[in-house]
């Protein structure tokens, strides 16, 4: 039942949905790419989308990394978000690091949460940036702060840690607590955790349980594996 430094990443918004910062596009590849290609960025955008997901077109993600570029170009924050996470990930792309926090800071300017979170885990990993926890925990904060729960898992870490900042469990468990009410699987597992061990808390058993039951329920195989050895230990004082 122990914790590892790990912090989350946000994934692409072509792999997901189109965020409120682009319009909704609803129309075919055909009229999508016509509107492209006479260089409207919200169909730009939703062209690459197409390309990346393989929706009407044959899945194409270099070409979606063209077409993200056009509409990041042209200011489209989300585009500029996905384009930073295909050079993360080389997809379509040669893998670039400095690449992508190029992108992502530029999404960041145009406040998109998800490029906080990408930026701080660059300075954690030291992809493409000197590694920096003090810089990263400036970035996950930023985005704890609009109440990303993967940031609020993250600033737990940070505080959990010391990494960035000055270790405090009690911070951690405030940070932990407030991603775990939003359903964070590894927040719960994590807040369980603390609970158990009466790390920044009072020990409440019961609590840690509630939490690891949570966390299981979404499939969280460390929770799983937590509330099993709480079974065994059971198990064995009732044999005693």
């Amino acid at each position: 039942m122990n914790k590892k430094f790990r912090i989350f990443t946000a994934l692409i918004t072509a792999a997901i949905m189109v965020t409120a910062a682009v319009p909704a596009f609803s129309a075919g590849f055909e009229e999508t790419m016509k509107q492209a290609q006479a260089g409207n960025a919200e169909a730009q955008f939703h062209l690459a989308g197409m390309y990346y997901r393989g929706e009407g077109v044959k899945q194409d993600k270099a070409e979606a990394a063209k077409w993200y570029r056009k509409a990041a170009e042209q200011g489209i924050g989300d585009a500029q978000y996905d384009l930073g996470q295909l050079y993360r990930t080389g997809e379509g792309v040669k893998q670039d690091y400095s690449e992508a926090k190029k992108w992502y800071q530029k999404a960041a300017e145009n406040g998109i949460v998800d490029a906080f979170i990408n930026i701080g885990s660059l300075y954690v990993y030291g992809q493409g940036v000197k590694k920096d926890y003090n810089e990263a925990f400036k970035w996950f904060k930023k985005a704890a702060d609009k109440g990303d729960a993967s940031a609020e898992f993250n600033m737990g870490q940070m505080y959990y840690f010391g990494n960035g900042v000055k270790e405090d469990k009690a911070e951690a468990v405030k940070w932990y607590t407030k991603a775990a009410e939003q359903g964070h699987a590894e927040a719960q597992f994590s807040l369980g955790v603390m609970y158990c061990k009466g790390e920044g808390v009072n020990q409440n058993t019961d609590e840690g349980i509630k939490w690891f039951r949570m966390s299981a329920q979404q499939g969280y195989a460390d929770a799983k594996e937590a509330l099993r050895e709480i079974d065994e230990e059971h198990l064995n004082e009732r044999s005693k």
